[in-house]
């Protein structure tokens, strides 16, 4: 594929994955040749680690293209894509590398693919900085279509079946490794808290910080959660005309995201301060976006 290189320093701002995930899903999306370098500069271990490397390999077959430098440890890749497909994916992080992260770079592509896709990604469900796999089955994923039915028209549709690892009835559970809860607002927003079971923490103090991470997302009076922030910048970066979401305080990594949004996409954001009355007295903000008006031509 023709064209420069696009350079990318994986040791800014978050420093850590989520930069190589947003970089790589775009340069598929867009077809701009890649190089990142500095990978993961900011982790205590830098470098790819299964889970990033399994993330990259699916991308690089996602649409036919060429991957270089890539191996456990590596701090610098270089990544030729070529035309999305679709089809049957897997990735496999042979470890407990978070299966949800996998999704969040594989699912933008897919929805630009010549035709439906299915991803079979084998991991960890519940992993330290990573979403729990309950909270992107019955959260995100819904969370993420809803915005996909309302920014674009010309995309494919965004359907996902999730297959979670244990089923339950109740909003409130623990799944063996930790708990979420689950809100709804009276506008259809859903939010959540969540926490990490870990040896030798009682199971209360995991629920009393499940229950105040819910909390405090619910009092800003956004209509996403500090952990979806993130997941919907590279869709407004894509949508067409002006997308907007009202949320608490924009995390690190959401401005991370934006700032890779705006080098590889040329999308243009704005945060301010929300304006609405009702607002004056929360920390709510708005995140606005002029998307690229990207079209999946197979459609």
């Amino acid at each position: 594929m023709a064209g420069p290189w696009v350079e990318v320093d994986g040791s800014i701002m978050e420093g850590g994955g989520q930069i190589l995930r947003v970089s790589t899903a775009l340069s598929c999306l867009l077809g701009l040749p890649l190089r990142v370098q500095k990978i993961r500069a900011g982790r205590s271990t830098p470098g790819l680690r299964p889970q990033h490397l399994s993330g990259l390999e699916m991308i690089r077959d996602f649409c036919d293209g060429q991957l270089e430098g890539a191996e456990i440890g590596s701090t610098e890749i270089m990544f030729t894509p070529e035309k999305i497909k679709g089809g049957v994916h897997t990735a496999d992080t042979k470890t407990a590398g978070s299966v949800c992260l996998l999704m969040q770079v594989s699912m933008p592509c897919a929805l630009f693919a010549a035709c439906p896709s299915e991803l079979r990604l084998k991991g960890g469900t519940n992993a330290e900085m990573a979403p729990q796999i309950d909270y992107t089955a019955m959260v995100a994923k819904d969370m993420a279509a809803a915005a996909v039915r309302c920014i674009r028209k010309e995309i494919r549709d965004l359907y996902v079946n999730i297959q979670p690892v244990q089923e339950t009835k109740d909003q409130a559970f623990g799944n063996g490794n930790g708990i979420i809860i689950i809100a709804e607002t009276s506008t259809g927003c859903l939010f959540a808290g969540s926490s990490l079971g870990k040896r030798g923490v009682n199971a209360d103090k995991v629920g009393i910080e499940a229950a105040e991470m819910l909390l405090a997302n619910l009092r800003h009076g956004g209509a996403v959660d500090e952990y979806l922030q993130d997941q919907l910048i590279i869709f407004m970066a894509l949508a067409s005309g002006i997308s907007r979401i009202k949320t608490g305080p924009v995390t690190l990594h959401t401005q991370t995201a934006i700032h890779f949004a705006e080098q590889l996409a040329k999308a243009k954001f704005t945060v301010k301060k929300s304006e609405d009355e009702e607002d004056a007295s929360k920390d709510t903000y708005i995140i606005e976006c002029q998307g690229i008006g990207m079209t999946n031509p197979n459609l």
